[in-house]
């Protein structure tokens, strides 16, 4: 005979949760996996498990806003005949037109050129828009080679070659039919309304070797002018890095499992790949071992949201880094003022990830003309360079904390670790000892 103990609440799962079980049922039910944007929603260790250790005694601090800390950075000094000279090391990140509106498009451009920084294509091609409200931007040069064209990559201040993505390392994006309107498929050489998937690869090389050869085509077609940056997934920063700068690449750009993307499977988002913070360490060693570190640039990408996480990245030894997810929500998106429209799509601000379905109420992830409309792409630009100089405030005020004049010398020694899992993976101490897990004896 059964016993139920009254006092004994009903418990739960802790493997079967909720949302697992959720999960279960839609698959059972509907055939399908699960396709969403964004990046993941795990939690996994991050940039708010570091913190600085300020000046006092031992460690001089700059006064105030009175001593001055240079933000500036230089890309691309390794080859080409014009490297690219930002006012800040925060970029914005490669997001196409096609996964976002043309108006979202054009706010990045106009945000990131007041900022004094660059802005990026991604996958689909360059739009007039983009280009000419976009002091610089960065040609994405990607498996699909949608778009793609000698005369954008000549008009590019950079070219960004897409080897990996940190949302779907070893994986190409989607863009379903719904948001391939007229203009989307003329710039894709693709039928309209049709499901799209990108190539998870180069379709002219197997490895390294013809990625050298690839640059080398790059840079005769732009005259040697433009900086060539490597992007690639965070799975194998330290080999992936190293082959990259030995194929002659200008930038390494890296991207963590918290970056996000427009559409692909819930299960690669939540499963593939490293975390950012997992990813710096190995690709700055690899550097240094080359003899590379500050000749090639390293930009850093997934899950940046404050000046904090900018100062902690430099602080491990980036030179730069990209955000996208932050720099959409800058200009809108998941914003409170369209709560009742996400209720209706099943969903709520904060939490809207069905990008690939083109209904986005903030007109931001979509390409329906009556949404875009929504997005007032000069206001949206203000408040995008409004975020990106209260970014780099914020990551001077740290730097100048902790006595440094130029964000690029803060240094590991800055910082500590909250938890072993961070520690390890930053290579910094664990606060309070002298312990790195895996370096050090205690």
């Amino acid at each position: 005979m059964s016993y139920h103990n009254p006092y004994t609440p009903p418990r739960k799962s802790a493997t079967f949760d909720d949302y697992t079980l959720a999960e279960i049922r839609r698959a059972a039910a509907t055939g399908i996996y699960d396709i969403r944007g964004a990046g993941t929603k795990r939690k996994v260790p991050h940039f708010d498990d570091l913190l600085f250790l300020g000046a006092s005694i031992s460690r001089y601090p700059l006064e105030g806003y009175r001593e001055k800390c240079d933000t500036t950075v230089v890309l691309g000094s390794r080859f080409a005949k014009k490297p690219i000279t930002l006012k800040t090391p925060i970029t914005i990140a490669g997001m196409s037109f096609g996964a976002l509106s043309g108006n979202a498009k054009e706010a990045l451009g106009r945000g990131a050129t007041i900022a004094g920084t660059s802005t990026t294509t991604g996958d689909g091609g360059m739009t007039d828009e983009e280009r000419g409200h976009s002091q610089t931007l960065v040609y994405q040069y990607l498996p699909s080679r949608y778009g793609m064209n000698p005369k954008d990559l000549r008009r590019a201040d950079a070219i960004e070659v897409v080897v990996g993505q940190g949302a779907k390392p070893g994986g190409g994006g989607m863009l379903l039919g719904q948001k391939i309107s007229d203009r989307v498929a003329n710039m894709r050489n693709l039928p309209k309304g049709i499901d799209q998937r990108s190539a998870c690869r180069h379709p002219d090389w197997t490895g390294p070797d013809d990625l050298e050869i690839k640059i080398m085509e790059l840079r005769e077609i732009t005259d040697w002018e433009k900086p060539i940056y490597v992007k690639v997934g965070g799975a194998r920063p330290y080999y992936d890095t190293a082959l990259a700068v030995k194929a002659g690449a200008d930038v390494v750009v890296l991207d963590g499992m918290q970056g996000g993307t427009a559409a692909t499977q819930d299960v690669f988002i939540e499963n593939v790949g490293m975390p950012t913070l997992a990813c710096i360490r190995p690709a700055v060693q690899a550097l240094q071992d080359l003899g590379m570190h500050r000749k090639v640039q390293l930009i850093v990408s997934g899950g940046i949201r404050s000046g904090a996480d900018v100062a902690k990245a430099l602080a491990l030894g980036a030179d730069a880094v990209a955000i996208g997810t932050a720099a959409l929500v800058a200009i809108g998106d998941n914003d409170p003022h369209w709560e009742a429209e996400y209720q209706k799509l099943g969903t709520t601000a904060g939490a809207y990830d069905d990008w690939h379905e083109g209904k986005d109420p903030a007109g931001i992830t979509t390409q329906d003309p009556e949404l875009s409309k929504r997005l007032d792409p000069v206001a949206a630009g203000r408040r995008l360079a409004n975020y990106l100089k209260v970014m780099t405030l914020e990551a001077q005020t740290i730097a100048r904390a902790c006595g440094k004049n130029h964000l690029h010398n803060l240094e590991p020694e800055d910082l500590v670790a909250l938890t072993i899992e961070a520690s390890a993976m930053a290579q910094v101490p664990l606060a309070g000892t002298n312990w790195i897990p895996g370096k050090t004896g205690f």
